[in-house]
């Protein structure tokens, strides 16, 4: 597993002087990919460690704190994603005002030389730092000359239409509705990760008991009926179909936004695991139901809905197949 490093104390020696990609990296998506895979591919050449420099929180939270912004991955799954493609540590670089004072210099001579002993930098082209945002890929490429590390700029990555794929294009697809573009920029099949939570057991006396999360108020999933993938602490896989919203059949307007998951052909509790749920396909929009007996007839169309999508399923890429499918059966289907 890739260590996740929050304190550079924590740094151990044996990873310093390696290559290490810098960025937020938030959706880890096809763009992020590109800088990740050079970070890999050039560490593997030369047998040395490969590392991520990463920051948390998200710089805007820090500078906007009135307008959260919807992580796509927040550190925890972010750290899963890149230990999947083979980084040996993710260094979470704690970011709040007195960080971001520091002088361009300043983070190259403290953090990337003294603290990684970098041998190589991979960074995106309009990569900026320190102060003001004095640093730039000029500044980075001028800094490597004089400090003996090697500089790569990977230029934006743009998709099959050639645009350029961004994070806020995924978090606008996912809003609209569109799970099919978010998933193709992304990769592999967005996913989220939380604790589930006991809920009213309504399900349970519908005979579709669920797995509740709770997923932080600014994420901008369209509320919806979704099929999934339900990954459980253990590594299991499991299919599913899950509710997105605020469940206007039985409750008040201004219930809390919930996600909720029947997890097919499963028993037991799940109370207090963090589990991760892929989602795979759309089904429908969130409704209101006349009485309950609607309500059940609609959940046992998706249902049959959803089984039908999961069971032809098919890997995006290798990172989808790890994220999404039970690797551990030496199955993808």
């Amino acid at each position: 597993m890739a260590q996740r490093v929050q304190d550079f104390e924590e740094f151990p020696d044996s990873l310093k002087g390696g290559v290490v990609a810098i960025g937020n990296f938030d959706g880890v998506h096809r763009g992020h990919q590109e800088v990740l895979s050079q970070a890999v591919d050039r560490s593997r050449r030369l047998s040395l460690a490969t590392n991520v420099l990463t920051f948390e929180p998200h710089p805007r939270t820090v500078f906007r704190p009135d307008e959260p912004v919807y992580r796509l991955t927040p550190a925890p799954l972010k750290a899963r994603i890149l230990d999947l493609m083979g980084f040996d540590a993710v260094v979470e670089q704690g970011f709040d005002r007195d960080f971001a004072s520091r002088s361009a210099e300043n983070f190259v001579t403290d953090i990337l030389v003294c603290r990684l002993g970098v041998s190589h930098v991979v960074t995106g082209y309009d990569f900026h730092f320190g102060k003001g945002r004095q640093g730039n890929p000029d500044f980075l490429i001028d800094a490597g000359k004089r400090f003996g590390f090697g500089v790569t700029l990977v230029e934006a990555y743009a998709d099959e239409n050639a645009e350029v794929v961004s994070s806020s294009r995924i978090r606008d697809a996912l809003a609209g509705g569109d799970l099919g573009l978010a998933n193709g920029l992304l990769g592999y099949r967005y996913a989220v990760s939380a604790e589930v939570l006991h809920g009213k057991k309504l399900g349970r006396s519908l005979g579709y008991p669920t797995a509740n999360m709770a997923l932080p108020p600014e994420t901008a999933l369209m509320p919806g009926i979704y099929a999934v993938r339900f990954r459980r602490a253990d590594g299991s896989v499991h299919d599913g179909v899950a509710s997105f919203g605020r469940r206007p059949t039985v409750e008040d307007d201004g219930a809390a936004l919930l996600l909720e998951t029947f997890v097919f052909d499963f028993s037991g509790h799940l109370y207090g695991e963090t589990c991760q749920v892929s989602f795979v396909s759309r089904l429908r929009g969130e409704e209101k139901f006349e009485g309950l007996d609607q309500l059940v007839a609609q959940m046992k169309t998706d249902d049959a809905e959803a089984r039908a999508v999961l069971g032809e399923l098919k890997p995006l890429s290798p990172l989808d197949a790890a994220m999404t499918f039970d690797m551990t059966s030496g199955s993808t289907g």
